[in-house]
């Protein structure tokens, strides 16, 4: 069941557990006044116990460096509890931002949130980051 986190004029946030991840799926604008929402967000979600994040960015309409930012701020704070965070559902468009940013090289993409969700997380293991392991 689908549960709203954020709901703002240009932008929603909401999540969902599947497989022992959390996917917060984020629907429009991802900038310098939506991203302090998104983030805070996600930190009571680590607060109430959540770990394992799937962050499904495929309805971004937009995302600015803030928003890039957020994204490594949410990992750093995921990272320090012992979880673990994948993209899924990036636009090319997008991607080509991760890559160009060097960010692709340091996260688990995943076209869709069911292919990111397929294998539950490893139990008690950190975080990937800033570079997955070579399977």
């Amino acid at each position: 069941m689908r549960t709203n986190l954020v709901r703002h004029q240009s932008m929603m946030a909401s999540y969902d557990v599947a497989n022992g991840w959390t996917v917060v799926e984020v629907d429009g604008e991802v900038d310098a006044h939506t991203s302090p929402m998104i983030r805070e967000a996600v930190i009571k979600l680590i607060d109430e116990g959540y770990r394992h994040f799937v962050l499904d960015l495929g309805f971004v309409t937009f995302m600015d460096s803030v928003g890039l930012g957020v994204v490594v701020a949410i990992t750093k704070r995921v990272r320090e509890h012992e979880g673990s965070l994948r993209i899924a559902s990036v636009s090319s468009r997008m991607l080509r931002i991760f890559e160009l940013t060097g960010m692709s090289e340091s996260y688990e993409i995943y076209n869709t949130t069911e292919e990111a969700t397929r294998s539950a997380p490893a139990l008690g293991s950190l975080a990937h980051w800033p570079h997955p392991a070579s399977g």
